[in-house]
C-alpha cells in the first residue's frame, strides 16, 4: 500500500511541476496576444476572436473561433495553434487585453 501511496504522490509532485511550468509559460506568452478566452474547460489566449450563437437553444450552442491562439493545458504538447473551433453549450468570457502601449511605463519628461 505504501507503494501505491508514493506513487500518487510522484504523480501529484510532477502535475504540480507542470502546472507551474504551465502558468510560467502563460506569463511569457501574455503580451503576444489580444484576448483573453475563458471556457467551461480551459482558457485561450488569441489575436483573432469570432462568437457566434449557432443554436437559440436552452441553453444555446456557441461557435467560438480563435487565430494566432495559444491554449491551457498542461497535456497538450503544442500550445500555439494557428486556429482553434470551440463548441460550447456554457458561457463564454472574452476580455479584450490592453493596448502594448499601455503596459510600458511613460518616460520621464525631459529623458
Amino acid at each position: 500500500m505504501s507503494d501505491e501511496n508514493g506513487s500518487e504522490e510522484e504523480l501529484d509532485r510532477y502535475e504540480a511541476e507542470i502546472e507551474m511550468a504551465l502558468v510560467q509559460e502563460y506569463r511569457a506568452v501574455l503580451p503576444m496576444f489580444r484576448y483573453v478566452i475563458e471556457t467551461e474547460r480551459r482558457f485561450y489566449l488569441a489575436n483573432e476572436v469570432d462568437l457566434q450563437v449557432v443554436q437559440a437553444t436552452a441553453p444555446p450552442l456557441i461557435e467560438v473561433k480563435l487565430a494566432d491562439a495559444w491554449v491551457w493545458d498542461m497535456y497538450r504538447p503544442v500550445r500555439f495553434l494557428p486556429s482553434v473551433r470551440v463548441l460550447t453549450f456554457r458561457d463564454v468570457n472574452v476580455e479584450v487585453l490592453p493596448e502594448k502601449d499601455l503596459l510600458l511605463p511613460e518616460k520621464a519628461p525631459g529623458g
